[in-house]
C-alpha cells in the first residue's frame, strides 16, 4: 500500500472510532504539528496584513496575478484552477456604498482548519501563519468545509514546472502562505503588498503586529479596523480598514 493510501486508511479509522466524542482531531492536530517544520518560527512575532478597502481600486486584480506568478498557480493552458487570493465587491444594502478587498486565507489565532485536520496537514507556526503540509494532507478536504472564508483550493490535477520554494501536489489543499518562503529567507513584504504598493494603491501592509513599532501595528492603532466575521472569536492576522 502506498504511503497515501495508509494515511488515507488511518484517517478513515480515526474518523469512524476516534471522531464520535468530538474530541480527538484538535489533539491530533496539535500533536502533529508540534513536530512540523516550521513550527520552531519566532513566537514573539505575529505576521499579519491590514488592507485599507478606500484604497483598493475596483477592477484592479494586480494582487491576485502576483501572487499567481510568485506561486506558479497561473500559466499555460493547463493552468491549475486554484486561487489563494480573490477580490470581491461588497455593497452595504442600507446605503448602496460600495468596496473592494481581496480575500485569502485570513491566518485565524484560533484556525478552525488545524482543529479539524486528521493527519496534522493543517498547522499554525509559531508565527502566525497557517500553512498546510503536502507531505501528509490526504486531501479528505474537511479544512475546506470548516474555513468560514472559503480561502482554500484542492488540487485536482497534475503539476508541472512548479516552483522550488513552493511545493504542491495533486490531492492536496493549499491556500496563501502568506509568502512564507519570502519572509524566512528575510524578505519584508509579500508578493501581493509589493504589487499593489508598485501599482501605486498602498491598498495591504504587511508586517508585525507584535511590534509596536512596525507600520502595521502604527496603522492598527490610528485606524478603525476590523476583522471579517469577528463574532467567530477565530482572531485574524488580517484586518481590513473602512469596512
Amino acid at each position: 500500500m502506498s504511503r497515501r493510501g495508509f494515511l488515507g486508511v488511518a484517517a478513515a479509522a480515526i474518523g469512524g472510532i476516534m471522531l464520535a466524542p468530538g474530541i480527538q482531531l484538535i489533539e491530533i492536530a496539535q500533536a502533529a504539528s508540534a513536530g512540523t517544520p516550521g513550527a520552531g518560527a519566532n513566537p514573539k512575532v505575529r505576521w499579519g496584513m491590514l488592507i485599507d478597502t478606500t484604497k483598493c481600486a475596483n477592477g484592479c486584480t494586480d494582487c491576485v496575478t502576483a501572487c499567481n506568478t510568485e506561486n506558479g498557480l497561473a500559466g499555460g493552458p493547463d493552468a491549475t484552477r486554484a486561487q489563494w487570493i480573490r477580490k470581491i465587491e461588497i455593497k452595504e444594502v442600507r446605503t448602496g456604498r460600495t468596496a473592494s478587498a481581496p480575500v485569502m486565507c485570513q491566518h485565524c489565532a484560533e484556525p478552525p482548519c488545524v482543529d479539524v485536520c486528521p493527519t496534522g496537514a493543517s498547522f499554525k507556526r509559531a508565527d502566525g501563519i497557517v500553512l498546510v503540509d503536502r507531505h501528509i494532507c490526504i486531501g479528505c478536504r474537511y479544512c475546506m468545509m470548516a474555513c468560514p472564508y472559503k480561502a482554500r483550493s484542492f488540487v485536482h490535477e497534475e503539476l508541472t514546472d512548479q516552483k522550488p520554494d513552493v511545493p504542491r501536489g495533486k490531492g492536496c489543499v493549499e491556500s496563501c502562505t502568506m509568502c512564507v518562503h519570502r519572509i524566512d529567507k528575510g524578505e519584508k513584504t509579500t508578493a501581493c503588498a509589493e504589487a499593489c504598493t508598485k501599482a501605486g494603491h498602498g491598498a495591504i501592509v504587511f508586517g508585525d503586529l507584535n511590534d509596536a513599532n512596525s507600520e502595521i501595528s502604527q496603522r492598527v492603532r490610528a485606524v478603525r479596523s476590523t476583522q471579517l466575521r469577528p463574532d467567530l472569536m477565530l482572531d485574524p492576522g488580517v484586518r481590513y480598514q473602512g469596512l
